[in-house]
Order: C-alpha cells, then structure tokens, then sequence
C-alpha cells in the first residue's frame, strides 16, 4: 500500500508568500499543488512554484563540495572547502578590496537567509555588490 501525504508549506522563490502543498508517495515529493485557501495566491502558483519540488530528488544536485584541481572537480571535506573559500576571499579583498568582488545568492533561499547573507557580504566584505535572482 503506497503512503500518500500532503506537506503544507510556502514556496522557496521569492517573498511573496505563495502557499502550496507537496504531495507526497512513500516519503518521495512527487508534485506541488496551490493553496486553494491562501490569501496570497488564491489558488495560483507561478511557473517556478508549480516546479519547486523538481530540483529535491535531482540526480544531477550537487551533495558534496568539489574543488578543481589541475583542472578536475574532486570531492572533498567540507571543512577543505570552506577553508579553501575563506582564504581565497581573503587573498582578494586584501590584494584589491571588498569593491572588487561581487556576490549572488539564491531564489531558492529564504527572505531572511538572503537578508543575512547581504548583511554578511556588506559588513564582512565591504562591498554592496550583492544580487540574487528571486525578483518578479
């Protein structure tokens, strides 16, 4: 007998506030549907939201950190790679300042999650050029 569920939940993408619900066979998110109720969508999703739960069970989504070496994406620790990054964003803001990086973060990410990372950038970095693709 096959477990079928329903996640009531609120779409990833940008800060509107769509609801949705997941749907749910023996554990595994096999499509979105919109909120009938919700106030914000009223029953509606937009073209990101209906697709939200593809990228979940994606083979091709990335698990483990890779780094390049001699030109080979290899797996390593977590701990490798975020000392590699720290170091590396180091090395430049110190040989050509905080203005001369730019970073991008992600729709997939929450309102408060990107407000926390521009603060990060801007304070930890000195830049304001931060973006993110979650704009309507």
């Amino acid at each position: 007998m096959m477990d079928l569920n329903y996640v009531r939940t609120t779409c990833p993408y940008c800060g509107c506030g769509c609801e949705m619900l997941l749907e749910t066979v023996d554990g595994k998110i096999t499509r979105t549907l919109p909120s009938k109720t919700n106030l914000m969508n009223q029953g509606k999703l937009c073209i990101k939201g209906w697709n939200v739960h593809e990228f979940v069970h994606s083979r091709e989504r990335l698990t483990k950190p890779l780094l390049k070496r001699e030109g080979v994406l290899q797996e390593v620790s977590w701990d490798e790679a975020l000392d590699f990054t720290a170091s590396r964003l180091r090395e430049i803001k110190g040989k050509y300042g905080g203005d001369s990086m730019a970073f991008l973060t992600s729709a997939k990410c929450t309102n408060e999650e990107n407000y926390l990372f521009q603060k990060f950038c801007r304070v930890g970095f000195g830049t304001n050029n931060i973006d993110h693709c979650a704009r309507l």
